[in-house]
């Protein structure tokens, strides 16, 4: 199923039985309550951030502190919303391969990890596979925790710093990366995601794309 923001971001669409801790690449979008722009502003298509910005950017790079078989691949905190790709590797042990992530200082992709990934790895789930439940692991392991983590540990900055009780909407939307394609436009759709901003569907000040723009309707499902 392709991603669509517009479809997807409101509900869950997690597989029923899947183990979300086992080894793979998942590709992650946070949304804020209410689509509050709080963490800045794109400026000429690139992300311009503020404090609260900052310390969402800085709270995606802590995640591999606290979950060491985590990666991080390339990511992006935009004004009210982040888009990041999470690698599980159980071969990983203590070792970080710093994320390198889509910011005002930053042009394009760049990106992590897949000089050890191979491609037949990053899809825990391969097309036309069936689910086979497993005993799960601990739920500290799993995308839920580490998406958790993160969250708290921005809303835990606004509380103290700021009169905004809740920063996050209460879910969040994840893709299981199948394949080596799929990931490398992920990669993409995340690098463009500023300068789709004027037209991205978590804008709430979103405007049609015209014909013939560069950032189109279709680009927005990277899938």
């Amino acid at each position: 199923m392709k991603y669509g923001p517009a479809r997807h971001h409101r509900r869950s669409i997690r597989l029923k039985g899947y183990d979300y801790a086992q080894a793979g690449a998942y590709f992650v979008t946070i949304v804020t309550q209410d689509r509050a722009c709080l963490f800045g502003e794109v400026v000429d298509g690139e992300m311009r951030l503020n404090d609260g910005g900052r310390i969402a950017d800085q709270c995606w790079l802590d995640i591999p502190s606290h979950f060491p078989q985590v990666e991080l691949d390339t990511f992006v905190v935009m004004p009210n919303h982040v888009h990041g790709i999470i690698v599980i590797d159980d071969s990983v042990g203590a070792k970080h391969v710093g994320a390198k992530h889509v910011g005002a200082k930053h042009v394009g992709a760049k990106h992590v990890g897949a000089k050890h990934v191979g491609a037949k790895d990053f899809s825990p789930l391969p097309d036309g596979a069936t689910i086979t439940r497993v005993p799960l692991r601990s739920p500290s392991k799993t995308i839920g925790s580490m998406v958790r983590g993160f969250k708290i540990g921005v809303t835990k900055w606004f509380r103290e710093n700021t009169d905004i009780p809740t920063v996050w909407q209460r879910n969040y939307y994840e893709h299981i990366i199948r394949n080596e394609d799929a990931l490398n436009r992920i990669r993409q759709y995340i690098a463009d995601n500023p300068l789709g901003w004027a037209h991205d569907q978590e804008n709430p000040l979103a405007v049609e794309p015209e014909p013939g723009d560069a950032w189109r309707a279709d680009s927005r499902e990277p899938l």
